[in-house]
């Protein structure tokens, strides 16, 4: 029984994760239509009207850990869902395109917030053995809602002028449905002990988490760290530099594979490469099929085998992916070809990057500052993916897909190397004796 509360609880905030995915994706079945209906220029089309959301989420991810903190891990989640609802209803009925931009915006206010909020609720809910297997929920159900995004536009794309509206409109739903469910979880245990000091209340969720758990032993070890100074200390202290480093170089690699900047194009992109518009949206829900199949394989293998061994495999799968596409480019390949190694593109990242960032940034930081080192993580990832994406289609006309897709290619070689010297293995650790392992390390002469 109280596995399946545990598993409900954790599914329910991984819901954010689905908001996220579709949010991020819808757009780009509206693309190409939104240019040509307010006549805008590549660069203002690429900066504002289909990246305002990823700038909305930068100003998320760098301030959401302050409701985080402040009102509590659960409240933050249910303000979320209300940003998604008005953001998807507020897009579908925009008049012009700087009306659009100002309610993406608040969409992505939403998924930067989501992205510290869900996974640091479920990491500290979460036993070590199952830690890693039950925060990647979050990347599944983002890569749910990616698949969902292809196959509502694809159903969507005939409806006429209005097409657009639709595909952007029918958010509201499942932000609704989310909203409410979230108001049926507890809040994070751990908050409640450091920031509500309400220690009975926390140990009446450690027990429903684990009835045979030693509760008093748990909150014990919790407030060991918490008389350690950790309350009067910020983030950005040497003695945090190591999981800094980590969190600024996992979200640094992940999005310089061109993950976001693919997400957003690939109707247009797969257009480039010679397919005809329905085709590039059928290729498009294909790429949301293999996401979802690999980041189910990266569950399943993430507690098992590691986080490391799973950045190794996306890894050497990104290099060679991104290498083939760089080929096809420059080769003229045109048909099947580039859909197919954008399918291994995917598949390396569902595996290795995706099933693994959010858990990582979540593991390796004290309890009081996880919140503020989620946000430094996420906020590093947002801005690259805001500013990569914004820069595609002009690049895509100036310098070509081949050479984008090369430099893509030579990050993976860099991100490779990174895994082999300097990430760690975080599986199976309590997330206390964790971060005070990396602590001392970097405190070593």
């Amino acid at each position: 029984m109280r596995h399946s509360k545990l598993f409900y609880w954790a599914g329910v905030v991984s819901l954010a994760g689905f908001l996220f995915g579709f949010d991020t994706v819808v757009i780009s079945g509206a693309d190409k239509q939104l240019q040509a209906l307010w006549h805008t220029s590549d660069l203002f089309h690429g900066l504002v009207v289909m990246s305002m959301a990823l700038w909305g989420t930068v100003i998320g991810a760098m301030f959401g850990s302050i409701p985080v903190n402040r009102i509590g891990r659960k409240k933050t989640l249910f303000l979320i869902g209300i940003l998604f609802f008005f953001s998807a209803i507020g897009s579908a009925l925009s008049p012009s395109p700087v009306i659009f931009a100002f309610f993406r915006f608040i969409g992505g206010l939403g998924i930067g917030a989501s992205t510290i909020a869900a996974p640091a609720y479920v990491s500290e809910i979460a036993p070590a053995k199952n830690r890693g297997k039950l925060v990647a929920l979050y990347q599944f159900n983002v890569v749910f809602g990616i698949l969902m995004a292809y196959v509502s536009n694809y159903l969507l794309k005939d409806t006429g002028e209005n097409a657009w509206r639709l595909m952007l409109g029918v958010m509201t739903i499942p932000a609704l449905i989310y909203t409410l469910l979230i108001m049926t979880v507890p809040e994070s245990p751990r908050w409640l002990l450091i920031y509500a000091k309400n220690t009975a209340k926390a140990a009446g969720i450690f027990r429903q988490i684990d009835k045979n758990a030693d509760v008093d032993r748990e909150i014990s070890q919790i407030l060991s760290e918490e008389g350690q100074g950790v309350s009067k200390e910020n983030v950005f202290q040497k003695k945090y530099r190591i999981p800094l480093l980590l969190a600024f170089f996992i979200a640094f690699f992940n999005q310089f594979s061109g993950i976001n900047a693919f997400l957003y194009y690939a109707p247009r992109i797969f257009e480039l490469a010679g397919l005809e518009k329905s085709a590039s949206f059928l290729s498009s829900i294909g790429i949301g099929i293999i996401n979802l199949i690999f980041t189910l394989i990266g569950l399943s293998l993430i507690d098992r085998y590691g986080r490391k061994t799973l950045m190794y495999i996306g890894s050497v799968g990104y290099i060679v992916s991104l290498g083939l596409v760089s080929a096809a480019f420059l080769s003229g390949w045109k048909g099947a070809y580039v859909p197919l190694f954008f399918f291994l593109f995917i598949a390396a990242h569902a595996i290795g990057q995706g099933a693994v960032i959010w858990v990582f940034i979540s593991e390796i930081f004290p309890n009081k500052l996880r919140a503020a080192g989620q946000s430094f993580g996420s906020s590093v990832h947002w801005v690259l993916a805001a500013m990569i994406p914004s820069l595609i289609p002009f690049l895509f006309r100036e310098v070509g897909p081949a050479t984008v897709f090369i430099v893509f290619c030579l990050m993976m070689v860099l991100q490779l190397l990174w895994v082999i010297f300097r990430m760690p293995e975080t599986k199976g650790q309590r997330l206390e004796e964790l971060s005070e392992k990396l602590i001392s390390k970097n405190q070593k002469p």
